[in-house]
């Protein structure tokens, strides 16, 4: 039985219009559903659930803004189904298409505001740690956990938009602290550190972790020193990809890890994995599914969106040459505005990019259709959807790599210190 508070009866009987408490009747049958016994107050949330999957979730959102329903505290959005003009085509079917844009609109309409990004974190969004939040998108609630120290589980379609407009989460999993503690421990400090100091090691450690840790509570030790945001963004979007991650501390980085003794709590892991270069290897294989193949369709990044840092390393691996095969950076528009002021944006297209904005390559038909077609990337999170999502075949390489292969038009691999 989940215990109601008196305004929470009176937003869910209506008093505040159908919208609201529709909002309000979802969220506490979630809570039931979960065994919660409250509800318990939220400083924002990021909502997944206008990424176009068919028409009753355009039908459901413009049901709540018929209703008058609103969101009662900030809200950003993840990716859409659309992307702005003048930047890459989709491809969707004219009825499709015109659904997914009514979706994006009534998501609007509710106040939810238009950012667009699977990276909100990156994009101004950053509540603060220990407050109480509903975040959906696997990548974004794992940042949001690991990375920020805010307290969310992983809000699915629609449940994230009616924890916005009713201010309320159900009080369990993640939002207690008892379920923020490490069971597993993971000892990366007989790798290398020049590959730990790497970016192309976390998205392969990120699927090490989704895979042995599913959704336990990890802590990894060995990388003090060696991160980077953008490195722990990749870590977990990979992880939350592979497996059902929502949140891993790192020791002596993130802000629940001053230490792996403090991240589990005192108690000892109930398991141990200590890493050797024939792990890492083994993932590192398993990310790639086309084979032997040297053949290069196109090139996919930024999942999760492309930060400026990120845009500025593929503008330095450049080096103004041009592109033969087209590389797709997935962006937001917080980033991608800057880049039009400065002509940037100009500049890099005209060399071969294709700036993806709002969406991704990986959510909506934007590659071309190919028979046998491979896509590379340096993203973990790409590797894992865009067999089935696109029909590509994929070879996983670091951003150097990728850059290198879209401007010969073919594979290129660098020496690495994988061992």
């Amino acid at each position: 039985m989940v215990e109601l508070s008196a305004d929470e009866r009176a937003v869910a009987a209506g008093e505040r219009g159908e919208g609201a408490a529709m909002a309000l009747r979802i969220v506490a049958e979630a809570a039931r559903l979960m065994g919660a016994p409250r509800l318990i107050p939220i400083a924002s949330a990021h909502i997944d659930g206008a990424l176009y999957h068919g028409d009753s979730g355009t039908l459901f959102a413009e049901r709540l803004v018929e209703g008058g329903a609103r969101v009662a505290v900030r809200a950003s959005l993840n990716v859409g189904a659309l992307t702005p003009a003048g930047c890459a085509a989709v491809r969707l079917p004219p009825h499709e298409h015109e659904m997914a844009r009514r979706m994006m609109r009534a998501y609007e309409a509710m106040g939810c505001e238009p950012s667009w990004t699977c990276a909100p974190y990156q994009a101004g969004h950053r509540p603060v740690a220990g407050t109480d939040v509903a975040w959906g998108e696997s990548n974004a609630v794992v940042f949001c956990n690991s990375v920020l120290g805010a307290r969310t589980n992983r809000y699915g379609d629609f449940l994230d938009i009616a924890c916005a407009i009713s201010g309320r989460a159900p009080d369990y999993g993640l939002h207690r602290r008892q379920n923020r503690l490490a069971s597993l421990l993971i000892d990366t400090t007989g790798l290398s550190p020049e590959l730990r100091r790497s970016d192309v090691f976390y998205p392969v450690l990120g699927t090490i972790l989704g895979r042995r840790a599913g959704s336990a509570v990890a802590v990894i030790d060995g990388l003090q020193d060696c991160t980077t945001e953008d490195r722990l963004k990749a870590l977990g979007a990979a992880a939350a990809s592979a497996g059902g991650v929502g949140l891993f501390h790192v020791a002596g980085v993130t802000p629940e890890a001053p230490d792996v003794t403090a991240a589990l709590g005192g108690e000892p892991p109930r398991e141990r994995i200590i890493l050797a270069p024939a792990d890492v290897a083994a993932a590192l294989a398993g990310l790639s599914t086309a084979g032997g193949t040297g053949r290069i369709d196109a090139v996919a990044i930024g999942s999760p969106h492309l930060s400026p840092a990120e845009v500025d390393e593929l503008e330095r691996l450049l080096a103004g040459r041009r592109l033969r095969l087209p590389l797709y950076a997935n962006t937001g528009r917080h980033v991608l505005a800057p880049l039009e002021r400065s002509g940037r944006r100009k500049a890099l297209e005209q060399a071969g990019i294709v700036f993806v904005v709002d969406t991704c390559v990986v959510v909506t038909p934007i590659l071309p259709e190919l028979d046998g077609a491979v896509l590379m990337t340096n993203s973990g999170k790409f590797a894992h959807y865009a067999p089935g999502n696109t029909g590509y075949a994929v070879i996983y390489g670091s951003l150097s790599e990728c850059v290198e292969s879209a401007v010969a038009g073919r594979l290129v691999r660098e020496p690495r210190q994988w061992s």
